[in-house]
C-alpha cells in the first residue's frame, strides 16, 4: 500500500491500491476527493477509518467476518499476531513491514499476543468510534 514507505499514503498509493482492488483506470478526481476528504496526511490509521467510512453499507460486517473466519477455525476471535503478521506479509497482495508495524500500532495485540479482529473489522465498517457493549 505505502509504495515508497514514506508511512503516508499518497496518490499514487490510492491508485495502486485501487487497482489492488480491482478498479482499474480510477480518475483522478476520484483520487482527489478522497485526499480532500482526508483531515491531514493520510497515515495507515487514517486509511483504514476512511476506508471503512467508504465501505459503509457496501460490504456487510459479516462478509468481513467471515473473511478472517477462514484464519480462525476455532471461531475464538482472536488471531496470533505472528500469524496474521505471516499471512498479510506472503499471501496475495503483500503487506510491507512497515503496513504490518502500522496496523499493530492502530490495532495492538493483547498481552498474549492475539489480535482481535472481531474488533478491526467493527472498527473497518463502523469507523474508529467501537460502542459495541
Amino acid at each position: 500500500m505505502d509504495q515508497n514507505s514514506d508511512g503516508f499514503i499518497d496518490k499514487n498509493d490510492l491508485r495502486d491500491t485501487f487497482a489492488a482492488l480491482g478498479r482499474q483506470n480510477v480518475k483522478q478526481e476520484e483520487i482527489d476527493m478522497m485526499l480532500k476528504d482526508a483531515p491531514g496526511p493520510i497515515n495507515f490509521t487514517v486509511f483504514l477509518t476512511m476506508f471503512g467510512e467508504k465501505l459503509k453499507g457496501a460490504d456487510p460486517e459479516e462478509t468481513i467476518l467471515n473473511a478472517f473466519k477462514v484464519f480462525d477455525p476455532e471461531g475464538k476471535g482472536i488471531l496470533k499476531k505472528e500469524y496474521i503478521a505471516q499471512m498479510l506479509t506472503t499471501q496475495a497482495e503483500r503487506f510491507s513491514p512497515i503496513e504490518i508495524e502500522q496496523m499493530f500500532t492502530a490495532f495492538p495485540p493483547d498481552v498474549a499476543g492475539n489480535l482481535d479482529y472481531k474488533n478491526l473489522v467493527y472498527i473497518i465498517t463502523h469507523g474508529e468510534d467501537n460502542d459495541q457493549e
